[in-house]
């Protein structure tokens, strides 16, 4: 009981980030041109997608989770067998293929495969809040004192959506037309325990409303390897911008800052009309605009769980960030989730060169 209470944590911060994005790529125009809807769609200008990586031959979901825990290792001053727990959060969970791990766990191959022999570990699936959900499991084990530090996982191999999309997508008004903006990524980062407040997660908050939660579906296909994906993609769009307002609101009265103090917001990466529609009614409703909403599909396309991340890795990557920069990551998610997860990257950004 003593042993416990010493290790309790009040704080918990992002001590590394880590991001990898397979070679292949696929644009906006070669899969446009695979579709047989007459006319013209505009879909590269109407989603901001001109390209996204896709797994080869080789790759699927834990190949991709372990080249971006691998990735996150680098950037960190814990050692891989210093690691107290794995967890894995992403939709797909594919070994070797299309085969769908169950026993032994994805997340127990991450752990074995970068040789964090000792760390405890589970999966969990929360659709594209995955990595979100990670996080607060990893921050409530901290904070009750089970372990220092946790490695959230995610490797998306979800580009068998467009696969079957382009099958079957005939007029813009399909519910498969959403499937076409994916892109496969993986994603980790490393949350550890601290007792300084200044660069800890300041904010970490979800919600979930399953009323909605037949407005994104998905299922193994009948007759094909992989998945595919049914979105209402007009009216997921607009309950999740309505129904997320009052939780955007709670957590700025909570940090006590007006909606203009965000330096940087990074929302799901859906598309950029979507994005730039979202951020306009939050302006509408909460006054002024952050310095930046960052836009980073350009190259990437939604990459499910990993969104948010891949978007951090790369922003530091570029030694964009700054040390007081508060950052916003917000979650939309089928179910529907939304997240939120607020930070100040002092200590983050020392490993990235900045």
């Amino acid at each position: 009981m003593q042993e416990s209470q010493s290790r309790n944590h009040s704080y918990c911060r992002i001590e590394s980030v880590g991001a990898f994005l397979p070679r292949k790529s696929l644009t906006t125009t070669e899969i446009m041109r695979s579709l047989r809807i007459p006319g013209s769609l505009k879909f590269e200008l109407l989603t901001g997608i001109k390209s996204r990586n896709i797994c080869q031959e080789g790759e699927d979901s834990l190949s991709l989770s372990l080249a971006a825990a691998r990735k996150c290792l680098e950037h960190s001053a814990i050692l891989a067998d210093d690691i107290e727990a794995v967890i894995s959060c992403s939709i797909t969970r594919y070994k070797g293929g299309y085969h769908q791990l169950y026993e032994p766990s994805m997340s127990f191959h991450i752990k074995e495969g970068i040789g964090a022999s000792r760390a405890l570990y589970f999966d969990i699936s929360n659709a594209c809040a995955g990595m979100f959900t990670g996080i607060l499991a990893a921050q409530n084990l901290i904070r009750q004192g089970s372990i220092k530090n946790c490695l959230v996982v995610s490797g998306e191999y979800i580009s068998s959506l467009i696969d079957h999309a382009v099958r079957n997508v005939k007029t813009p008004a399909s519910q498969e037309l959403a499937s076409l903006t994916v892109g496969d990524a993986g994603a980790a980062i490393m949350i550890q325990a601290t007792n300084n407040k200044d660069e800890s997660i300041t904010l970490s908050g979800f919600e979930t409303l399953s009323r909605y939660n037949d407005l994104c579906t998905a299922q193994p296909h009948p007759r094909y390897p992989g998945a595919s994906m049914k979105t209402k993609a007009k009216k997921i769009h607009e309950v999740s911008i309505r129904e997320s307002l009052p939780l955007v609101k709670d957590a700025l009265r909570t940090l006590g800052i007006e909606y203009s103090n965000i330096d940087y917001l990074i929302p799901h990466q859906t598309s950029r009309s979507a994005i730039l529609s979202g951020s306009r009614k939050y302006s509408a409703t909460f006054g002024g605009q952050p310095k930046q909403v960052v836009i980073n599909l350009s190259e990437n396309g939604n990459t499910a769980s990993t969104t948010h991340f891949v978007t951090l890795f790369q922003l530091l990557q570029k030694n964009t960030l700054k040390p007081d920069d508060l950052i916003f990551l917000i979650s939309y998610a089928s179910g529907i989730a939304f997240g939120i997860i607020a930070f100040k990257p002092k200590h983050l950004i020392v490993n990235y060169g900045s």
